[in-house]
């Protein structure tokens, strides 16, 4: 996987928590917290990327489909959640894997924190007890540096992830500059934000694409940015200001 350099990292807006940065091999993890679990995060993230690799050369159709697939008995956990929640929205497991790693590391750290931002390569794992900005960077989109998702700490733990075909890294078979849904899974997240990028190739397939995921069960919303084009769905409240407002970056 390539690396690219998290620029939109320097739009964290200073706050109260502990801004710390852990990384290992392809995984990139920016972690907000109430104290420094710089230690406990990679002690996390060493052993969920071992099971990840460990599996990857037990089964390795698991890396490489971008179908719905069923993993084998004994599969460890988080790679048994990556194929359910896959299969919900029709992509391969691995399109929640960045998801996976922010919420594996996320819920390891609340029993030290309750205030908790782990970002992963654009994919959020969020638990907060007040409202959080989160910005969204949708490239050259008349949108960029202008649009935050306003998160109510009511539906908080929550995972908000992002795909793109415009940006990043993401694999997408559509255009759109970001897609982004929230779920209290940022495994469903991360897996249901590359499946509704891959349905938008056009302006027109905005409302279709945003029907099609209003009907999964586990997602709270979604926003469809397209050039000039901005397409909203469920529990979202946007807000325009600038990215020097945001809590956090998407």
């Amino acid at each position: 996987m390539e690396y690219r350099e998290r620029f939109y990292r320097d739009w964290v807006k200073r706050d109260e928590m502990v801004t710390f940065h852990i990384q290992l091999k392809e995984s990139d993890l920016l972690i907000k917290a109430e104290r420094d679990l710089k230690e406990e995060a990679m002690e996390v993230l060493k052993k969920i990327r071992k099971e990840i690799e460990d599996y990857i050369r037990r089964d390795p159709l698991f890396l490489k489909t971008l179908k719905p697939y069923h993993v084998k008995e004994g599969a460890p956990g988080i790679i048994k959640e990556m194929a359910r929640m896959a299969r919900r929205v029709k992509v391969g497991p691995m399109a929640g894997v960045a998801g996976a790693v922010a919420e594996w590391v996320g819920r390891a750290l609340l029993p030290y924190s309750r205030e908790i931002i782990v970002e992963n390569g654009g994919d959020i794992f969020l638990n907060s007890s007040c409202e959080r900005k989160i910005g969204v960077f949708a490239g050259k989109s008349s949108f960029r540096r202008h649009l935050l998702l306003k998160i109510s700490p009511e539906i908080c733990p929550v995972g908000i992830c992002t795909s793109s075909a415009t940006v990043g890294h993401s694999l997408s078979f559509g255009k759109a500059d970001a897609v982004v849904v929230l779920s209290s899974s940022a495994i469903l997240a991360d897996a249901a934000a590359t499946s509704l990028g891959n349905r938008v190739k056009r302006k027109e397939d905005i409302p279709h694409a945003l029907r099609w995921i209003a009907g999964k069960r586990g997602i709270l919303g979604a926003v469809i940015i397209m050039g000039d084009y901005l397409g909203i769905w469920g529990e979202i409240e946007i807000w325009e200001g600038g990215m020097k407002d945001a809590h956090s970056e998407n």
